[in-house]
Order: structure tokens, then C-alpha cells, then sequence
């Protein structure tokens, strides 16, 4: 496992339960597998991320399957661009796992492929590790990923924030970014509840210096909700933060919603030599 110290950025290696680096910087593998490499003082506030709520109602609704169709897109467009005899992919953001459980799949083609969870969130973490043992989770931050350079074959970033030149420090030339971001019309319905005037997501692609975007599709689909699936949605959104309680409670009281999903999908490619790179 390609871990790097987040104190000393030097290699971690893996014994009795615990990752140490020749600084003697030790962090413990808690029991259900995961390892924390958030120092305290790397914190913006005692508990980061998600809590148990915000989790517990983000599990709820992609249980529910109205995710399901953009996971296995994911899971297709890393199938055909992954390189070949890829070793190690990296959600970024990964919560409970829902989406980083479902990459195992490309071990099909990938025998050796080593898929990694990372997210902010410990609560969350632990709740990945504890339930889906084909991966490898770590709570850590994306703006100093704990991973070696050039130690990537493809990362996954599903609405996460990541510096862009953690992106390229980690991945291997020729190795791949897919992201998923908001479309135009992503939970207008919702907006609509909150908002006087509802205005589009932005869906210009990112400059990544040193990456080509190899691809790029959209995909859009009606869901039908019902309160409480409507409330769990509203519950993982920045929205939920801006919501009166008069909309949670119309949310709850309701037997149908119906709502749009509406995601842009893209792949960018790390450039295979520096000369392409600054082109």
C-alpha cells in the first residue's frame, strides 16, 4: 500500500495493526481496518465531515437505488478507460463506501487492483471498513493526499474537493481522473423549494494543468421519491443548511416527488511525458 506520512510525508509501513514511517510517526489500524491519517492539529473542527446523520441519511437514500444508474456509468467509463494492469484506485470523498465497493468490480480485469476509500469523515470511515472488506479506507484530507507520487492508475472524485496538484503529484503518467459533477438541471426540484429563482449548475470542465479531457457525456433521469427518501436527499445537499422547517416538514408529508438527476461525467488523462505536460 503506497501510504505516505502525513506529518513527514515519508513511505508508512503495516505492522501490528499499526502504520509507522522511519520518523516513528505512528498511527493504529482501529479493528475494523481502516487507518486514520487526519492529525489532530491538520483538523478545522474536532469531528470533519459528515456526522452520523448526515451519513445515516446519505446511506438511506443511495440503498435506495436512485444513484444506482450514475454508479454503474462510473463503474462502465472505468472499464474501458483505466489502464491496462492498473493497481491502485482511489476514491476521493468516498463516505460510506457506496460508490468504492462497486470498483471492486474492475478486479475482473484489473487481477491485481487494490481500490482505496479516502474521506474527512471518521464516522463514515468506520462504517466502510466495517462493511465492505474488498476495499481500503483511510481518513485523511484531499487537499494533501497521504499517498506516494506517481502511485495512482485512476481516481475517482464524485462531487469532492481535491487540489489540482494533488491530482497529478499522485497519478501516474497515463493514469486517469473521472469525475462526477452537478448538470444543469441536477435536483432542480429541490432548489425550487428553497430558492425564489432557481439558476443552473455551471458545467464548464476543469483546467487541470498537465491533463486532457479524454471524454465527456451527460446523464439525466427522473427519480421518484417518496418523504422520506425526498428528506434524505435534501439531508446530504449543501441545501439541507439553507432549509426552513417548513420544507422539511412539505418533504416528509409527501407520498411522491419527483425530482431530476442530472450529472456531467468526465475522464481526464494525466499527460505520459513532461513535454506533453506543458504543452
Amino acid at each position: 500500500m503506497p501510504y505516505q506520512c502525513p506529518l513527514c510525508h515519508q513511505p508508512l509501513e503495516h505492522r501490528d495493526h499499526h502504520w509507522r514511517c522511519q520518523q516513528n510517526h505512528q498511527f493504529d489500524q482501529a479493528k475494523e481496518g481502516y487507518v486514520n491519517l487526519m492529525p489532530a492539529h491538520h483538523k478545522s473542527s474536532k469531528n470533519p465531515g459528515d456526522n452520523k446523520e448526515m451519513m445515516q441519511a446519505r446511506r438511506a437514500f443511495l440503498e435506495a437505488g436512485h444513484y444506482a444508474t450514475m454508479r454503474d456509468q462510473v463503474v462502465a467509463l472505468l472499464r474501458q478507460y483505466a489502464p491496462a494492469d492498473s493497481l491502485r484506485l482511489l476514491d476521493i470523498g468516498c463516505g460510506e463506501g457506496y460508490y468504492t465497493t462497486a470498483f471492486s468490480a474492475l478486479s475482473e480485469l484489473h487481477p491485481a487492483l487494490e481500490v482505496h476509500g479516502l474521506d474527512i469523515s471518521k464516522v463514515a470511515i468506520r462504517y466502510a471498513a466495517k462493511r465492505y472488506k474488498d476495499c481500503h479506507f483511510c481518513v485523511a484530507s484531499s487537499h494533501r493526499l497521504p499517498f506516494a507520487d506517481n502511485s495512482l492508475d485512476a481516481m475517482v472524485r464524485i462531487y469532492a474537493p481535491c487540489k489540482a496538484e494533488e491530482i497529478t503529484r499522485t497519478l501516474k503518467p497515463g493514469a486517469i481522473l473521472l469525475t462526477v459533477t452537478p448538470a444543469a438541471r441536477h435536483l432542480h426540484q429541490l432548489k425550487a423549494l428553497i430558492y425564489d429563482e432557481v439558476r443552473p449548475h455551471d458545467i464548464q470542465p476543469e483546467t487541470l494543468t498537465g491533463m486532457s479531457l479524454l471524454h465527456e457525456s451527460q446523464l439525466h433521469y427522473p427519480m421518484t421519491l417518496n418523504g422520506a427518501e425526498a428528506t434524505a436527499l435534501m439531508q446530504m445537499t449543501p441545501f439541507a443548511w439553507k432549509t426552513p422547517e417548513s420544507v422539511w416538514q412539505f418533504l416528509a408529508q409527501q407520498q411522491v416527488f419527483n425530482c431530476e438527476a442530472d450529472f456531467t461525467l468526465r475522464i481526464y488523462q494525466r499527460a505520459e511525458t513532461e513535454a506533453q505536460q506543458s504543452n
